[in-house]
């Protein structure tokens, strides 16, 4: 029987990481959609693939195949056959995600393999329309939430901890700002609050404060 928890919010605001430790929590298991269109945007970039050629964009998604699996505790993101987990998190991929993400043709694409991928799970998805489009029957909605500056400190710390030193503070926060108003305003799947959600504003909260908030939301419903 499956069981559906949507986290929505902006870029960096803690998604992936509070759905990561609350899944192991309660035995769930997690679903980051975000890397999903990260994986699209690599292979655009690699084969060439503009933007602009509606074509070729819905052409090459029939040869796109996304995996994941957890090594060591961390989960990983096969494009193809390949482990793409570093090259998602690049600087070139951050300044074209946004834009992959708002096609229609991807988004129809990612949406329908996230609802196959989570048939019958128990599972944590998060992203920017879990609530509103992706699952708006969710069991529990929550929209988890952080300032631009907040958000910007812990990518570049998440960065650091890759290895990757070349993208400045005054960079991120201006990409942070950047998607928040692409994801905002898209004619296609916006980010924004469920009616139903619950705010978690995780900005001045500790990582173990924000689980602990969460995973209380989803035990209550349960």
């Amino acid at each position: 029987m499956s069981f559906i928890v949507a986290i929505d919010g902006p870029a960096g605001s803690g998604k992936g990481t509070i759905a990561k430790l609350v899944a192991d929590d309660l035995g769930f298991l997690t679903m980051d959609t975000g890397a999903m269109y990260r994986c699209v945007t690599v292979y655009f970039i690699e084969n060439q693939i503009s933007l602009e050629e509606e074509e070729k964009v819905e052409n090459s998604l029939e040869k796109i195949q996304i995996d994941m699996k957890d090594i060591d505790g961390t989960q990983n993101f096969f494009l193809n056959g390949e482990n793409v987990s570093t090259k998602i998190r690049t600087k070139e991929v951050d300044s074209l995600v946004s834009q992959v993400s708002h096609l229609v043709p991807v988004r129809l694409a990612m949406v329908h393999l996230q609802r196959k991928l989570a048939e019958g799970k128990k599972i944590i998805m998060e992203g920017r329309d879990i609530g509103t489009n992706v699952f708006p029957n969710a069991d529990v909605k929550i929209y988890l939430d952080a300032t631009p500056e907040e958000r910007a400190r812990r990518r570049m710390e998440q960065n650091k901890a890759k290895g990757i030193n070349n993208i400045s503070f005054e960079e991120i926060l201006e990409n942070v700002k950047f998607r928040d108003y692409n994801d905002m305003t898209s004619s296609v799947a916006p980010l924004k609050k469920a009616e139903d959600a619950i705010t978690v504003d995780s900005s001045n909260l500790t990582i173990p404060q924000v689980v602990e908030r969460v995973e209380n939301i989803i035990k209550e419903r349960m």
